[in-house]
């Protein structure tokens, strides 16, 4: 935790910390995952040399946020069509020194530097959050006015070890509805400094940027999920009949809700949809028709956030059962042809748990050929997150290459309609 302490210390609120290190050092090249800082000339690659930030988050053995695995999850990116690789992701095991905890999320950039936007968020996030969540658990005196108090100066520490009995007068459901109200606070003022940190950068320019982002907290049995804009987050459980199925976690933020297209409107922003594609409602200054985001929350793409985009999460809570076998976090350059019965069905026929989030991701490149020929395809990002350790297919690549070698299942395309 001390490295956590020293990276925050250091990092003046404009720093860039932009790379896609693999953790620990691991630095696997990887045709479908851009090399970090790289940079093309006459043929070759320049690698941009990481600053002192980066190198002191890349050397943090259990943050992983290039193509691999980890014993209890599997990351995979691929570059789309349209240009630079936007997306990113991580996984941060022993999240806050607690060996019970694990940090997930994906990051969709949009905008001229969108791929900056994305990486920042997902370097700076985790920090911010757990240096929050100290902050709130040590607070025993928390009232539900502290969610609107987001601006306090946080020191990073680890996450407290909580009595796994309940206190006396204390059920479940008490300490439950408390451990939530905790994460909630330490979500919603977290969300707030990043954005914060965003506008002040002195380098990336968020005005027209901005990202997505999804990411959860697992303590535990204990799950709590964060998420700004149309990235997604699906459960794959079990029903009554032991029949696998999908459950979506989260809600796609979009201007096409009435109470987030209400939300806009009365902050003068306007919400329509163009006439090539009237099925995406987009966002609108009062008085221009630019930039017509299609997210109705996101951090960065400040042109906006006087007229009604925000950057304040959706905070969910759940219970993982025994029948909860895994979490899919994956941007909308996977749900956009596929389903979610398509994604959970993908992930659990996969040959290994490795290698489930590449097998997802290949799925979906497919089917953006069949669904949209005419289309380029989008950027994919995903991170497969298994919750019962204890079951078979849980074989673990620490490397990009090892999956090379792996088969992937074949994917017939459904009807494209979302479950």
């Amino acid at each position: 935790m001390e490295c956590i302490l020293e990276v925050i210390r250091t990092l003046p609120m404009g720093s860039c910390l932009s790379s896609d290190g693999w953790s620990g050092g691991r630095n696997p090249s990887s045709p479908a995952s851009p090399a970090s800082g790289a940079r093309r000339q006459g043929g070759g690659i320049r690698r941009r040399r990481p600053s002192p930030e980066e190198e002191e988050l890349d050397g943090i053995w259990e943050r992983m946020c290039r193509n691999g695995a980890t014993s209890a999850a599997s990351l995979f990116t691929q570059q789309g069509k349209k240009g630079t690789n936007q997306d990113a992701m991580i996984v941060w095991e022993n999240f806050g020194d607690r060996s019970d905890t694990i940090f997930c999320g994906v990051f969709d950039g949009h905008g001229p530097n969108g791929h900056m936007v994305a990486r920042k968020v997902r370097d700076i996030l985790p920090l911010n959050l757990c240096a929050n969540l100290q902050l709130n658990a040590g607070n025993h005196d928390l009232k539900e006015n502290n969610i609107n108090i987001m601006n306090s100066e946080a020191i990073p520490s680890t996450i407290p070890q909580e009595d796994p009995r309940p206190p006396n007068g204390c059920d479940e459901k008490d300490r439950h509805s408390k451990f939530f109200k905790a994460l909630k606070v330490s979500f919603l003022k977290t969300f707030r400094i990043v954005d914060k940190e965003l506008r002040l950068h002195p380098e990336i320019d968020c005005f027209l940027s901005g990202t997505t982002a999804v990411t959860l907290v697992k303590q535990g049995e204990d799950l709590v999920i964060g998420n700004v804009g149309d990235s997604r987050a699906v459960l794959g459980t079990r029903d009554e009949n032991n029949c696998l199925i999908a459950v979506q976690l989260t809600t796609d933020l979009k201007p096409s809700l009435p109470r987030e297209a209400e939300r806009i409107r009365r902050h003068r922003g306007r919400v329509f949809a163009l006439k090539n594609e009237p099925e995406v409602a987009r966002v609108w200054l009062p008085n221009m028709n630019s930039p017509g985001l299609a997210m109705a929350r996101a951090f960065g793409d400040f042109c906006l956030k006087d007229f009604g985009l925000i950057s304040v999460p959706e905070v969910s809570y759940r219970r993982v059962t025994a029948k909860d076998e895994f979490i899919v976090l994956a941007t909308d350059g996977v749900w956009d042809v596929l389903s979610n019965k398509d994604v959970v069905s993908i992930v659990a026929s996969a040959p290994t748990r490795s290698s489930s989030a590449r097998s997802l991701v290949e799925s979906a490149a497919r089917a953006w050929k069949l669904k949209y020929p005419t289309s380029k395809t989008d950027d994919c990002a995903v991170v497969c997150l298994f919750l019962n350790l204890d079951k078979p297919n849980s074989t673990v690549y620490r490397k990009d290459d090892q999956l090379n070698s792996i088969e992937v299942v074949s994917f017939y395309q459904s009807n494209g309609k979302h479950a």
